[in-house]
């Protein structure tokens, strides 16, 4: 069951961006940087830093959702050894690492090489699980 902690560990972040992005949301109407008719049907309108933490919410359901696939394949085979622990734990880092920078100063080169990371990851994962399905 070790693997089930960093799959809650990347849900623990999509509701932390979740929560951000309204945070960010709500303070930049208080502050009128934007009126609610300007984001009632088009969120362009939001100012840049609101932007960055809704885009950031968005990722959340990009690659992550192939970890939760991969996470529930791998429980399901029992191939949940200490090698693909520490995948998982390395993938949720890079999210949290990608969430960072993304929502920060927004170093693009920075974020793409994290993200390339964690693709690396589960690529990494499903060659580990397709391995154990073709020799058991």
């Amino acid at each position: 069951m070790a693997l089930v902690y960093p799959v809650l560990a990347q849900i623990l972040l999509t509701f932390v961006m979740l929560f951000a992005t309204g945070g960010a949301r709500f303070k930049a109407l208080k502050s009128k940087r934007v009126r609610m008719s300007q984001i009632a049907v088009s969120s362009e309108a939001w100012p840049e830093d609101v932007r960055k933490f809704s885009n950031n919410y968005a990722n959340q359901f990009e690659t992550p959702v192939l970890f939760y696939a991969l996470a529930g394949v791998a429980i399901f085979i029992r191939a949940t050894d200490i090698l693909m622990v520490t995948l998982a734990w390395l993938f949720v880092v890079t999210r949290v690492l990608h969430a960072v920078v993304h929502t920060g100063g927004n170093d693009v080169p920075t974020r793409f090489r994290i993200f390339l990371a964690g693709v690396a990851v589960l690529i990494i994962m499903w060659a580990l699980i397709v391995l154990r399905l073709l020799f058991p």
